[in-house]
């Protein structure tokens, strides 16, 4: 099953704070680098590559020499508009040095969800990959909220990272976070817990293994990537989950070496 991946050309790689932020709160600009190094390879190599990325938030707490998270949203929407060109900086820094164009798309929900403007965010990201730049795409966090009937948050990155792929029929995501893969329960608590090499359809005993909902381990982890895989089963895709503390990991997921979760039913 893996000998598919060797075929893919459209590729949507979405990569998490924790792999772009050190413990510290300052940037881990060897990571960032690295992935600035992978991706121009690839894009060398004929690919079409879409950065999702997060850490604007991250990137502004260390612009601005905070060491924690605000509580008001306001002042984290502030954060994340400073953080985001921040964010970009380096990116286009780490991306020259490598003689690679790099372009920033910043998206909300209410974009996807009206036809006008979702033909236009496609027509984006499709003409900016014909020109072999690489979109470096995030959610505007500044002017994103979860407001009554207005719903501009697409909830996290991982659910962002899917509607693009989708938006763009690409063939690939891969999905870089601080774990190895998907496990049969959280491997910091079972010591029994097992990696699925290969997932075919998200079932009621994977959404209970990966804790629910309303638990610790769920949110915002194992639970929002499930529901990520799902979107990409829904339009027959295929979305590898691996560990990104070394970005050249999608070196190994692009020759169909048998690391991380496939998550395919072709």
């Amino acid at each position: 099953m893996r000998n598919s991946l060797t075929k893919v050309k459209r590729v949507v790689v979405k990569v998490g704070t924790s792999s772009l932020v050190l413990k510290n709160g300052k940037l881990n600009l060897r990571s960032i680098d690295q992935l600035a190094f992978v991706l121009t390879s690839l894009t060398n190599q004929g690919y079409e590559v879409t950065l999702v990325s997060s850490g604007a938030i991250g990137a502004g707490l260390q612009k601005l020499g905070l060491t924690s998270r605000p509580s008001t949203i306001a002042k984290q929407q502030a954060i994340a508009a400073i953080g985001q060109s921040e964010l970009v900086k380096t990116y286009s820094q780490r991306f020259e040095n490598y003689n690679q164009e790099i372009a920033q798309v910043l998206m909300t929900r209410d974009i996807v969800d009206f036809p006008e403007s979702r033909k236009n965010v496609i027509n984006t990201l499709n003409e900016l990959l014909k020109m072999k730049l690489v979109p470096i795409v995030n959610e505007n966090d500044s002017v994103a909220v979860d407001e009554l009937d207005h719903q501009t948050k697409f909830g996290d990155n991982d659910q962002l990272s899917a509607i693009v792929a989708k938006l763009i029929d690409a063939d690939l995501l891969i999905m870089l976070s601080d774990i190895d893969g998907f496990y049969s329960g959280n491997p910091q608590t079972d010591p029994t817990a097992t990696l699925f090499s290969t997932i075919t359809e998200i079932t009621p005993e994977l959404t209970e293994a990966a804790g629910g909902e309303g638990s610790r381990f769920g949110t915002g982890g194992m639970a929002s990537k499930l529901k990520a895989a799902q979107r990409i089963f829904d339009y027959n895709g295929q979305m590898v989950l691996a560990n990104g503390a070394d970005p050249s990991i999608i070196f190994d997921i692009i020759d169909g070496r048998e690391v991380g979760t496939l998550f395919s039913n072709h």
